[in-house]
């Protein structure tokens, strides 16, 4: 009885487009659920409506909720979409570790070339040593 029905762009109202945001918003069904359940057939359609109508921030890409998850969050993930969680994760933190070796290499060269170029010595106090008095007076 659930049979989807193709529609035309021309069939979306302004308060239906309203609608779904506000269902996608509140976690009650994702974006994909709402395309199959309504007929929708784009496939960025409801993705382009809640950017021009929901509440959410996309000025840096796409919100993580939409991204990881769309579905209420008391819903456990199934094994599918917790692989691919952490496979998004992982990305992630080998993204920062490779930004982070690149901050390194970067303060190499230049504590190197303050060395070589302008006889700046920048030698770093060995382990246990610290420039700050740390006895108590007493």
């Amino acid at each position: 009885m659930s049979q989807s029905v193709k529609r035309t762009q021309r069939d979306y109202t302004l308060a239906f487009k309203h609608t779904i945001v506000d269902q996608v918003e509140r976690g009650e069904i994702s974006y994909k659920d709402a395309q199959r359940r309504y007929g929708i057939q784009g496939r960025s359609t409801v993705l382009v409506w809640l950017r021009r109508y929901g509440r959410q921030d996309w000025s840096g890409g796409t919100p993580a909720t939409y991204v990881v998850r769309t579905a209420m969050p008391h819903r456990p993930l199934s094994p599918d979409q917790r692989i691919k969680e952490l496979e998004s994760q992982l990305v992630q933190a080998q993204q920062r570790e490779r930004e982070a070796e690149q901050k390194a290499q970067f303060f190499k060269a230049v504590v190197e070339v303050l060395e070589k170029d302008h006889g700046v010595s920048l030698v770093k106090k060995p382990p246990g040593k610290s420039s700050r008095n740390t006895a108590l007076p007493g």
